[in-house]
């Protein structure tokens, strides 16, 4: 039998991570970037979930 909340952790796990990186590149202020990363971190799916639909963008402009 294979552990599926083993591998949704280890998803909710990267994409956290990706998530706290595009916070610190974004041009937020430093306050900011610590309030998102503190809530991704503490409230991992939830955290994500607000931070995809308001959090700080990405500073970088594509082309």
């Amino acid at each position: 039998m294979v552990e599926y909340g083993g591998i949704i952790g280890l998803l909710v796990l990267i994409a956290d991570v990706w998530a706290i990186v595009n916070v610190m590149g974004s041009g937020a202020s430093t306050g900011s970037k610590v309030i998102w990363t503190v809530l991704i971190l503490v409230l991992p799916v939830l955290g994500l979930i607000i931070w995809f639909f308001a959090g700080p963008r990405s500073g970088r402009v594509s082309a």
